[in-house]
């Protein structure tokens, strides 16, 4: 008797024992993603750990590889929340948690955007070089958008430390991101073809790319710079005057940090006199040190000027002014000369949004009352340089030394030193000003200048033009550091490039994530529908 005709039916459903697998799976990925950002954040200061930044992204190239973009994205989203929660936890010190959390989450909805094209890139031959050159991508468009970005925890801000911190000379902070990220990827690559039969051959060219990466720092000391002029040298005093309280209430009590500023200021002097310090020659106050406007209160003017009369220095005075309008403010930098008052002035070019200004004000109050103590700053112009008794002085105030364009105007203006005057008492006892001070190195070996960090409540800072810190002061203490700073009139190749190479590398990598997703439909056809695995993670004797 003939047999029986079996007709095949639908696909059936993958056994229970292979669907667990696969949820055990996808669990353990999300875990090293999320233990992988934790890592990142462990690289970043106060702590000298830069070299668990690779290791972060290796970790993160591992789990990401040969996923299709969705996976990605829940992935690269973890990794986010893993590195931006504990990094930016001093955001919500004093307003609670919710603006902490608000903005950890939109930041990391960039790094999940980005690793989702770090996945579809990850199976291309060379493919940690594009899969790098896209997560460089999401920096620059999380350093740009909304309200006009949020630059804090690119990865080459955790480098100040690192061997590879020569870099920012040659490509700015994006360049040695760059070879960050590569450095991490490739070392994953390679350790997964040496885990497969013939891997040793196989695993050649990302171990030449790890070793690339990893001489890219040296190799960047040899790349030379351009001078226009001989270097000189400068006595530039950073006063420190301390704060009455922690808080977002440190001004409460009327002239008290100005009274501060003005007592350390004048023990300097004394100190000047009995030949204990050198005389300096400029000096340079915080952000916020006039907690009241000295344009409109003449008390405060005339501490101000009898603290110049006494230093025998121009002073740069650090001051919320009101506008002629009556209904903005300006942050604003003050060069102010004894018995001439203010002979220079650049304001803050940008604004720090939920801060000095709410967007959106009655929508984000449903949220919180907080938004009510936001202030109503304006930008002001210019390429933020002051001339202080012949010395063009760069001025980043704050969190301005994140933007890269900010920073390189002011060298292009002819700046030879850079000066960052900050108020960080409103964010207490937090690891910010140690991120803060690091993106300071990095601008210094960026552009080739000393760099003077001037805050109310500390860390206060003098940095050579090699990143070096060569003095600093403690956390809420009143301090006075005096330097002989080296006034530079060089040229870096980051320099002329500005934001050349970020943009190369951001059409690097979406030329990339198109090349896969071209790919993925071509493989997609030969195999049948989508899995989680993207088709083209089949290997091709080169990817």
């Amino acid at each position: 008797m003939a047999a029986p005709t079996v007709t095949a039916g639908p696909a059936s459903e993958p056994p229970a024992p292979s669907r667990r697998r696969a949820r055990v799976d996808a669990l353990l990925r999300l875990l090293v993603a999320a233990g992988a950002g934790v890592l990142l954040y462990g690289s970043f200061p106060p702590r000298t750990l830069w070299w668990l930044a690779p290791i972060a992204f290796a970790l993160l190239g591992a789990v990401l590889r040969g996923r299709r973009a969705r996976t990605g994205f829940l992935l690269g989203f973890v990794f986010g929340l893993g590195f931006l929660l504990p990094l930016l936890h001093w955001t919500g010190g004093y307003v609670g948690a919710l603006p902490w959390l608000a903005l950890s989450v939109a930041e990391a909805v960039f790094m999940g955007a980005a690793a989702a094209g770090m996945a579809r890139v990850s199976t291309l031959p060379a493919g940690p070089l594009w899969a790098a050159a896209v997560w460089i991508a999401g920096e620059a468009v999380r350093s740009r958008v909304p309200f006009g970005g949020f630059p804090w925890g690119r990865i080459g801000f955790g480098q100040a430390d690192g061997p590879l911190l020569p870099v920012a000379s040659v490509g700015g902070v994006e360049i040695l991101g760059f070879v960050t990220v590569l450095a991490g990827l490739a070392v994953a690559e390679t350790a997964r073809r040496l885990a497969e039969p013939a891997g040793r051959r196989r695993a050649a060219w990302p171990a030449i790319l790890v070793v690339l990466a990893l001489a890219a720092g040296p190799l960047s000391l040899l790349v030379p710079v351009a001078s226009a002029a001989p270097s000189t040298t400068v006595v530039v005093a950073a006063v420190q005057g301390n704060v009455p309280r922690l808080g977002l209430d440190f001004n409460a009590q009327r002239r008290a940090v100005l009274d501060n500023h003005v007592a350390v200021t004048e023990q300097l002097a004394a100190d000047v006199a009995a030949g204990r310090q050198p005389q300096p020659d400029i000096v340079i106050w915080p952000e916020n040190s006039s907690d009241i406007d000295p344009l409109r209160n003449a008390d405060a003017a005339a501490r101000i000027d009898r603290a110049a009369t006494a230093i025998r220095a121009p002073i740069l005075v650090g001051a919320v002014l009101v506008n002629p309008d009556g209904a903005t403010t300006s942050n604003s930098a003050l060069v102010w000369e004894a018995g001439a008052g203010v002979v220079e002035r650049t304001d803050k070019r940008r604004v720090m949004p939920f801060g000095e200004y709410m967007p959106w004000r009655s929508f984000f109050r449903l949220f919180s009352s907080y938004v009510d103590r936001a202030g109503n700053f304006v930008p002001g112009p210019g390429a933020g340089v002051v001339d202080m008794a012949g010395v063009q002085v760069g001025v980043a105030i704050c969190w301005e030394v994140a933007f890269d364009d900010l920073v390189d105007d002011s060298v292009d203006a002819g700046a030879t030193m850079l000066a960052v005057p900050s108020n960080n008492a409103t964010f207490g006892l937090s690891e910010m000003t140690f991120q803060q001070l690091a993106m300071s190195r990095v601008r210094a070996v960026e552009h080739d200048r000393s760099v003077v960090v001037a805050t109310t409540s500390g860390v206060s800072a003098t940095i050579d033009a090699d990143g070096a810190v060569t003095a600093r002061t403690g956390q809420f203490v009143p301090g006075v550091l005096v330097d002989r700073t080296v006034l530079k009139h060089t040229t870096t190749l980051a320099t002329r490039l500005r934001s050349v190479p970020e943009w190369v590398l951001t059409a690097v990598g979406v030329l990339a994530i198109g090349a896969a997703v071209i790919r993925g439909r071509r493989d997609r056809v030969a195999t049948g529908g989508p899995h989680d695995v993207a088709p083209a993670a089949r290997e091709d004797g080169h990817g």
